[in-house]
């Protein structure tokens, strides 16, 4: 059985190693689970391998909001200071301290 541990907690600001964006982790996979179209669509030489951690961030680049899906090995911590302006994260965090949202309640 394998075991795989998050670098990243649910919260904490990132940003991509190689793209300008950053964003808010807001869930954790262990492993890849999203679809092989979605997979075949990077490409082959920028392939992630799906045996690590993935996460779902509320993301920001200078031109736009969104949701992304991002491998472990393409994500560093963020030591920026700034928040992120997603605008849906208000409805998942609570307070700002420098470099993680507060979650708004506890989960399983």
């Amino acid at each position: 059985m394998m075991r795989t541990r998050a670098k990243y907690n649910l919260g904490q600001v990132v940003r991509h190693r190689k793209h300008p964006f950053r964003g808010v982790v807001f869930d954790v996979d262990p492993e890849f689970s999203n679809t092989e179209e979605w997979y075949e669509a990077i490409p082959e030489d920028s392939r992630p391998v799906k045996d690590q951690p993935f996460y779902h961030l509320l993301a920001e680049n200078d031109q736009s909001y969104y949701v992304a899906y991002v491998s472990e090995q393409n994500l560093v911590a963020d030591y920026s200071g700034e928040p992120v302006g997603h605008p849906d994260v208000p409805e998942m965090f609570g307070n700002f301290d420098g470099g993680a949202y507060a979650l708004h309640y506890q989960l399983n």
